[in-house]
């Protein structure tokens, strides 16, 4: 054996160590120790932070202009303008007026009281919104109101501002936005109010649209018996808004009422093609629209009829070709039927009168009128049941009263004795615009019937 392999296996021999434990250990201390080593080997040498250089650095900063910074908040807080907005209280004057709306202004009241135009802010109705802009002193910047006739209906806007050292006013008419909406009810009893009150959908249904729904079905459901648990009604209506504030409600467009499993429909058509008015229609294009109305006012009585008598103011026998009904001073008088306002003025013994020209050869005239209601005038047109004058005693007249005529190719007739159909029935062209109107109402109350609706349909007659 060669000495120095025996020197050596001897030597590894005795540094393991003989025993098998011994011989474990050993060898896990020596690879312990070769990694150290081997770690060491690959670490890099960092320099000490001590021995690192050092450099100082300054900089100059600019403070701010604190006096230059408030000096710029007084200035905005001096052009701040504040906007303010009160209701018409019953008993208000101008001045109380004013100061609720945080107006410190005399120059802007006495302008106010003094200028034709701006002294309408004085006679707005209780309840009427008033707008105002001050500054921080509680000078006007401007103030802002809208004026309504009789009907409640915003007529014109009044605008005043401040210009300069002064003021100015300025009125412009009223410009309503026009929207549509529609609502789903179901009679939960036998009150067809209570159903119209806040529902599901947060809103209450205006009496007008209410007062409608029962003119509208009233020849088909008795609202004071006929009602019954579940049944349903969809409607479809317009209404009028200025600044985003509700003003009023305008016609049913279109109406669905579902009575003891039969439902009744009725859309409102008017071509604008036609110079006629417009009116109500089953959805196949057949007018519903009554005949025309009995009588032009709606609390009355008949003081002359269609015949032959003295007159009041001659004395002589003669006949009188028309109906007179009795009523009191500024009464509303409302339009028979549709139509076009053919005259609007004096004539004669019939004081101020207005004639409507309805289609074919029917006309009718009321005479002996206080005074006309706004906008009609030549060419205008109206709708059945529109208020077109208000009683008097113009012309030959003994007292207040209406003097009313229903005419056929310029002929007075008794309308007590004619079967007049109340409108002409749609043409071809006229009924294929009314299928467009009739689809889109038709489209709205699909969306609005219950998932379950399964009544069948009549027409309304």
């Amino acid at each position: 054996m060669n000495p120095i392999n025996k020197f050596t296996s001897q030597g590894l021999v005795n540094l393991l160590g003989s025993t098998r434990k011994a011989r474990i250990m050993s060898a896990s201390a020596i690879f312990l120790a070769v990694c150290a080593f081997g770690a060491a080997g690959v670490a890099p040498l960092a320099p000490d932070a001590a021995d690192l250089p050092v450099k100082s650095v300054s900089t100059a900063l600019e403070l701010p202009n604190i006096s230059a910074q408030i000096g710029a908040l007084q200035q905005q807080e001096s052009t701040e303008k504040y906007v303010h907005e009160e209701r018409i209280r019953a008993g208000d004057t101008l001045a109380t007026l004013m100061t609720r709306l945080g107006v410190e202004d005399d120059a802007a009241e006495t302008f106010i009281k003094k200028d034709k135009v701006a002294k309408g802010v004085m006679q707005l109705k209780t309840g009427k919104r008033v707008q105002a802009q001050t500054d921080e002193n509680g000078n006007l910047v401007w103030l802002r109101a809208t004026v309504v006739d009789s009907q409640d209906t915003p007529v014109k806007n009044i605008l005043v501002s401040r210009k300069g050292d002064g003021f100015t006013a300025s009125e412009e008419a009223a410009k309503l936005e026009r929207r549509v909406e529609m609502h789903a009810r179901t009679i939960n009893s036998s009150s067809l109010y209570a159903a119209t009150d806040a529902s599901n959908d947060g809103a209450k249904l205006p009496d007008s649209v209410v007062r409608q729904i029962v003119e509208m079905f009233s020849t088909n459901i008795d609202f004071r018996s006929d009602l019954k648990r579940g049944d349903h009604f969809n409607v479809v209506y317009e209404t009028f808004w200025q600044d985003g504030e509700f003003i009023r409600a305008g016609r049913i467009l279109a109406g669905e009422f579902t009575n003891r499993g039969v439902t009744y429909q009725s859309v409102w058509f008017e071509d604008p093609a036609s110079n006629q008015g417009g009116g109500y229609y089953s959805f196949d294009g057949k007018s519903l629209k009554k005949a025309f109305l009995k009588s032009p006012l709606e609390f009355s009585r008949i003081s002359s009829g269609f015949s032959m008598r003295v007159h009041p103011i001659s004395g002589n026998w003669k006949a009188h070709k028309g109906i007179d009904f009795a009523a009191a001073t500024g009464t509303p008088i409302r339009a028979s039927g549709d139509g076009v306002v053919d005259f609007a003025g004096s004539q004669g013994g019939y004081g101020n009168l207005v004639v409507l020209k309805h289609w074919s050869n029917y006309t009718t005239a009321y005479a002996h009128m206080s005074r006309f209601a706004p906008g009609i005038k030549k060419g205008s047109k109206v709708s059945q049941g529109d208020v077109i004058g208000y009683v008097g005693s113009t012309g030959w007249s003994t007292g207040a009263h209406l003097h009313y005529e229903f005419r056929v190719g310029g002929e007075a007739r008794d309308p007590n004795k004619l079967n007049v159909q109340a409108q002409a029935p749609l043409t071809a062209a006229e009924l294929s615009r009314f299928k467009m109107v009739s689809g889109d109402m038709m489209h709205r109350f699909a969306l609005l019937r219950p998932t379950n609706a399964n009544a069948s349909s009549l027409a309304a007659k």
